[in-house]
């Protein structure tokens, strides 16, 4: 059995004043607010939206 890797990411930016798309990427995410934290299965289109929102994001 195949173990799945996860990546653990921690919002740090506000979508306020962006473009609306990014909000709804971070919310796609699990992330609702500044601080606020998610463990994710890394699959492709979990690093997608992360490289999309990577300046509002931190990985832990």
């Amino acid at each position: 059995m195949t173990e799945l890797k996860t990546i653990k990411i921690r919002q740090v930016g506000s979508p306020i004043r962006r473009n609306k798309k990014q909000a709804m990427y971070l919310k796609s995410l699990g992330l609702r607010r500044i601080g606020s934290e998610r463990e994710l299965v890394a699959n492709n289109t979990v690093l997608e939206l992360i490289k999309k929102v990577q300046h509002m994001v931190k990985i832990i």
